[in-house]
């Protein structure tokens, strides 16, 4: 067996730690993104949004700011199942901020997308006020 055909095969059940049963095929291959390592996830999510256009590097900017009021303990953004209309609400209350400051105010759905990126890095450990450009 070669190099190459011995990385692609799947780990053995019994060597993989607190699961039980059958593993799902994506946790068998090396470089699994699973539990600790949302460092790394982390990290490539950061350094795909330093490619994001300027106005969309703007309105992450800015959606990361309001958010930062949101953002204490016990908030509902760090919710097990954080409730979909109280993000929808916050979403469109960003909305309401950015058309009062832009001429060119971002769509709603850019503005929930980037909201909720924003979320997941915080809910994972991501870096709080620290943009990069």
């Amino acid at each position: 067996m070669g190099f190459h055909s011995k990385l692609l095969q799947p780990l053995p059940e019994n060597e993989v730690r607190g699961w039980n049963g059958p593993l799902p095929f994506y946790m068998t291959y090396p470089d699994y993104y699973g539990e600790g390592n949302e460092a790394k996830l982390l990290q490539d999510l950061e350094y795909l949004q330093q490619l994001y256009p300027n106005d969309v590097k703007r309105y992450r900017i800015r959606i990361a700011e309001i958010l930062d009021k949101a953002d204490y303990e016990g908030s509902m953004i760090y919710d097990e199942y954080p409730d979909r209309y109280s993000l929808q609400a916050l979403a469109k209350s960003i909305g309401k901020i950015l058309g009062q400051e832009e001429k060119n105010p971002p769509h709603e759905d850019m503005i929930v997308i980037l909201l909720f990126n924003e979320v997941y890095k915080r809910r994972h450990g991501g870096r709080r006020g620290k943009i990069y450009y």
